[in-house]
């Protein structure tokens, strides 16, 4: 019985969580879907701009070796599959409104970040992977009469850059766009559990 008054006088001296304020929460997420949809919407028109040059490139310039088309070809197919990827994120944030209808807003940002947590985790590597191909063969003909330090240095510069967004920029960037948008759910569910 001393054992249980004990845990009992321990768990009421526990703080109490805060109330939150329903519009200062829902200006805060707000805030912070607004800057990723600000991020896609940009990231969106860049890639975009992206996708017509290559294409402009692929169809006007005049390349004698394949290999420079598959290559600029694997780029475009790349770069629209994260355009794909990248509008249909656009799409699930903007959808609803937090002020209409919070829980409905909960339940679509949970699964956007289940979604995105699971595509990102092997679509990254894929298109790293698949950018980086598509720049090597592109530079098997633009390189063709160049010297071989730079040639070796061309193709350095593109392991780097692998390696660096791989390793470095890619679990940076995401653990980042992560906490903010568990800090949004997290401020989302306690909201919704002072009103249950």
């Amino acid at each position: 019985m001393k054992d249980f008054d004990h845990l009992m006088s321990v768990w009421q001296a526990q703080p109490k969580q805060e109330k939150l304020s329903v519009d200062e929460v829902l200006k805060q997420v707000k805030k912070g879907i607004r800057s990723f949809t600000s991020k896609l919407y940009w990231a969106i028109i860049a890639m975009t701009g992206t996708i017509c040059a290559a294409f402009i490139l692929m169809f006007f310039m005049a390349f004698k070796s394949p290999a420079t088309i598959i290559g600029i070809l694997i780029m475009v197919v790349t770069m629209m599959m994260y355009l794909f990827m990248i509008l249909r994120h656009y799409h699930i944030l903007n959808k609803d409104d937090p002020t209409q209808n919070p829980t409905t807003y909960l339940n679509s940002l949970k699964k956007y970040q289940k979604d995105r947590s699971r595509v990102i985790g092997w679509f990254y590597y894929i298109y790293i992977l698949l950018l980086s191909c598509g720049l090597g063969l592109y530079f098997v003909e633009v390189l063709e009469r160049v010297p071989a330090y730079i040639k070796v240095l061309t193709y350095s510069s593109i392991f780097v850059w692998f390696m660096f967004t791989t390793f470095y920029l890619k679990p940076r960037m995401f653990k980042n766009e992560e906490e903010k948008l568990n800090l949004m759910i997290d401020r989302l569910e306690r909201l919704k559990q002072q009103f249950d």
